[in-house]
């Protein structure tokens, strides 16, 4: 037996990002932007992954980002140069709260695709 249900999930832009050298010698950076969709989840956590799922050192201004229904937040991801060619994917994955008054049910996770 298959459920489905509707979900909103929450967005990451651009799907493809391109990698430039920043203003620090040996390190490249790429601008992103998520939104929420979601009414149910206020914070998502940023990571940088290589082609088998493995994480990969970033930098970012955000690891956890805290984001209202609604909100867009702009956000730089950073990387070494020598770490460059290993990354794959710039993912955003909902953090799931749950209390007494409420549970949150799903995860959402978003990736975009370097290469």
């Amino acid at each position: 037996m298959m459920l489905c249900m509707g979900a909103s999930a929450h967005e990451m832009t651009p799907t493809y990002p391109v990698f430039t050298p920043s203003h620090v010698n040996g390190v490249s950076k790429t601008r992103m932007e998520i939104f929420n969709k979601r009414k149910d989840v206020e914070y998502y956590e940023i990571g940088v992954f290589d082609v088998e799922g493995k994480p990969v050192q970033f930098v970012s201004t955000y690891n956890i980002v805290h984001l209202k229904y609604l909100g867009h937040l702009k956000f730089d991801v950073y990387v070494k140069a020598e770490d460059l060619d290993k990354v794959e994917y710039i993912c955003s994955k909902s953090k799931l709260k749950t209390d007494e008054n409420t549970a949150t049910l799903l995860s959402s996770r978003i990736c975009s695709r370097v290469r």
